[in-house]
Order: structure tokens, then C-alpha cells, then sequence
């Protein structure tokens, strides 16, 4: 970050708030239980956690709409959610944000993806998934892919967010990221392991470094073996950029043409991992459509990073909380 001012970094923030960008994946509702722990259950070696408070909060994709609305962004959401008290409590949470919502259909016959959190004194106790990860096809699939279809033109950029609940298909990825490249909109993918042979075209994939290992093959265990796995998978998913986030190691950024870049991490403390990604890509693609370089739109989203993985649950960051911290790291990084 010491080759850059922050008034570089400032003045495509100031762009943020003129993009539009259409969020496209599986929505989920994480539930968050938060607790004390003080003592030790006698039917089993597990923790007594006593309850204080319950929080519902958009989560998936949902997550990232949410992280690009903090930044003053115009969102559009598609998705699919159960015709039940989840979706309804979803649906509930995304009015009060100003997310747009009338690309999320409804299927009666699964039931919306819940997550449910017990965090103690600021830890993760436990995680139970209550889910339907069917592929989404026939009439529903039909509709999400009329819906992008219809409303393309009127956003910058689409976010395609993979959690492997049976939303992102080879159906869908067909459909829509020819139609989104001839358009000339870029497509940016967080993808699930399982399903990197379906990206091929897209404009930027995010993947973590467990995430990489698993599509190349082989284990990561230094830069070298990052560097190769960047590149292959540059080369495979014919993308523009390939975005490696590598935990406590930062970023490794991949283009076209240019040699692998490694962005350090700028996190001062980790509470919560959980949700990081979905910050990642929403600064990222955000950066990206609003004409930043990919190492600037890649250290904004590393900024952001950093911020989010402090907080607990899967948090946001404000536009006033990344300019403070770009402030501070440009001066810090340079004196």
C-alpha cells in the first residue's frame, strides 16, 4: 500500500455511490445466539452456553447486497427462498436496508437456507445448517434467468455469489455470463470448490486458498505453489483476474500479462472470519466498476478485509469506516 496516496484510493470511492450492481446466488438467513459459558455440561464434554440474546441477519448472498449498500451502492438481489417463516423473516430484514428484491422468487417445495450461530464470549461455540441444496431448474430457473435477462442493462456489474445451495448451476452460468460479456458488464464469481469448471469466461473469481487448492489439485503450501495455482487457474477459466485470499497471508492478485502481485493482510485483530469473503467481492467488483486498476480495487478489498474479520458475525463495512482505515494505513505504510 506504500506505492499509493490515499487520495488515489479516495477517488474511486467517490465513484461508489453512482454504480449499480446486481447481486445474483443463494440467499440464507444466519441466525446468530449469543451467550455466556460457565460450566461444563454433565451429559457431555460440550459447553452450557446461556442464552442472552437471538439476532436474524441476511446472509449468502444476501451478505454481499448488504456490504455493497453500506458503501452507498444501488443493489439488486435474485435469489430463491421457501414460502415459509424464514423467507419471510429474510424478506423482512432485506425491506429495511433498501435492497431490491423483486428478482427473489419464491419455491414452495424447499424450505429457506438457515445458518444458525452460537457465539460465546465473542467465540463460535457451534454452527447447525438447516438446508435443501437441490438444484434450482425448471420454472424458477426460468424466472432468474428472465429476470437478469430484463434488467441487465440498468447495473454495472453482477456479482455471482456461490454457496453451493443449488441456485449457481452450469444452467445458469450458461445463460447469463455470455449474455452479461457481450454486454461488456463485468461478472465476478466467490465460488463454491466444487463448481470452478462452470466460471469459464467470467471476469474475476475470488477464491480462498482452500478453495484454489481444491480446483487445481495440489496443496498450497507456499508462494510458489500459489503462483502456480493463480496462474493455472488463469489460464483454465480464461478469466481477466483471479483474486486468492489467503487469511492471515493477505492477497495474491492474478491479470493477464502480468506477473502474480501479493497484497499483505491488514487485519489488526480476527474475531470473526465468517462473511469476509462476501466483503471481499463486493469491494472488489465495486472498485473494479467504478474504473479503479485491479491492484487498487485489490487493496480496497483487502482494506476492507482486515476491517470486517475485527467484528463478530458476518459484519459490513461503512464507506467512512474504509476511508478512515485507507488514512491511516497510507500514512503508517509511508512514514
Amino acid at each position: 500500500m506504500k506505492k499509493f496516496k490515499y487520495n488515489t484510493f479516495e477517488k474511486y470511492i467517490s465513484v461508489f455511490r453512482k454504480k449499480k450492481i446486481l447481486v445474483v446466488g443463494d440467499l440464507l438467513l444466519d441466525q446468530y445466539i449469543w451467550g455466556d459459558v460457565s460450566r461444563i455440561s454433565p451429559e457431555a464434554p460440550v459447553p452450557v452456553v446461556w442464552v442472552q440474546k437471538e439476532d436474524y441477519l441476511p446472509g449468502g448472498a444476501c451478505n454481499v447486497a448488504n456490504n455493497l449498500v453500506e458503501l452507498g451502492v444501488a443493489v439488486s438481489l435474485v435469489g430463491v427462498i421457501g414460502d415459509d417463516i424464514r423467507g419471510n423473516l429474510l424478506r423482512e430484514n432485506l425491506g429495511g436496508k433498501n435492497i431490491i428484491s423483486d428478482g427473489i422468487f419464491i419455491d414452495k417445495d424447499r424450505p429457506t437456507s438457515l445458518k444458525t450461530r452460537v457465539i460465546a464470549h465473542h467465540q463460535q461455540v457451534v454452527r447447525i445448517d438447516r438446508e435443501n441444496i437441490d438444484t434450482v431448474k425448471g420454472s424458477i430457473l426460468k424466472k432468474i434467468v428472465d429476470y437478469v435477462r430484463d434488467n441487465i442493462d440498468r447495473f454495472d456489474g453482477i456479482i455471482i455469489e456461490d454457496y453451493g445451495k443449488g441456485v449457481v448451476t452450469p444452467g445458469l452460468l450458461r445463460s447469463i455470463v455470455p449474455m452479461a460479456r457481450r454486454k461488456g458488464k463485468i461478472v465476478a464469481v466467490d465460488p463454491k470448490e466444487s463448481h470452478f469448471p462452470f466460471y469459464k469466461g467470467v471476469s474475476v473469481i475470488t477464491p480462498n486458498h482452500h478453495e484454489a487448492a481444491k480446483a487445481v489439485g495440489f496443496s498450497l503450501k507456499d508462494s510458489g505453489d500459489i503462483v502456480k495455482a493463480g496462474e493455472r487457474l488463469l489460464r483454465k477459466l480464461k478469466a481477466d483476474n483471479i483474486l486468492i485470499t489467503l487469511g492471515e497471508e493477505g492477497m495474491m492478485l492474478f491479470e493477464k500479462g502480468k506477473k502474480a502481485r501479493k497484497i499483505p493482510t491488514l487485519a489488526q485483530e480476527v474475531f470473526d472470519v465468517s462473511g469476509a469473503g462476501d466483503t471481499v467481492i463486493a469491494v472488489y467488483t465495486l472498485s473494479m466498476v467504478s474504473g479503479s486498476p485491479s491492484i487498487i480495487a485489490a487493496h480496497l478489498a483487502n482494506c476492507a478485509a482486515g476491517i470486517v474479520v475485527g467484528k463478530v458475525g458476518a459484519a459490513t463495512v461503512s464507506r467512512e469506516e474504509l476511508l478512515t482505515r485507507l488514512k491511516y494505513e497510507t500514512k503508517r505504510t509511508r512514514s
